[in-house]
């Protein structure tokens, strides 16, 4: 059984976020804010059943999900794209699939020292992104 994603986890590191916006199609304007932006996440789950917030000042998101059902997504905030989404279980990485206009896109969640890890991928380029816990949880 994979480690528990469950917790509120703060952003302590952030890379290639701007090759990963690029990729996506996201305007310099955007691109900028972004990488100033301390991130977190907040991740809930009841049984293979989901719930993943990313907070900042500026936008949050979140999706609702069941882990091994494809459901359809719109990234509002992001890349304002429909995609369908599908996420398993793949050892101990929670991995996301979406089809849609971009290629080779979506995201693998997983622990690995204590922290949160997170990758985000489009059409060749990788986010690499580990989130701490939050002490005050």
């Amino acid at each position: 059984m994979p480690a528990s994603l469950y917790g509120t986890w703060d952003l302590i590191s952030n890379d290639n976020l701007e090759g990963y916006m690029t990729a996506l199609g996201i305007s310099p304007c955007l691109r900028k804010i972004a990488l100033k932006v301390k991130m977190r996440k907040v991740i809930e789950q009841q049984g293979d059943q989901y719930t993943i917030k990313t907070v900042s000042k500026i936008k949050n998101y979140t999706i609702s999900l069941r882990v091994g059902e494809e459901f359809k997504e719109f990234t509002k905030g992001l890349d304002n794209r429909n995609v369908k989404s599908l996420v398993t279980w793949e050892g101990n990485k929670l991995v996301c699939e979406q089809t849609g206009e971009k290629k080779n896109r979506g995201w693998a969640h997983w622990i690995e020292d204590d922290k949160l890890h997170l990758e985000l991928y489009c059409e060749g380029e990788v986010c690499k992104q580990v989130f701490k816990k939050n002490v005050n949880e």
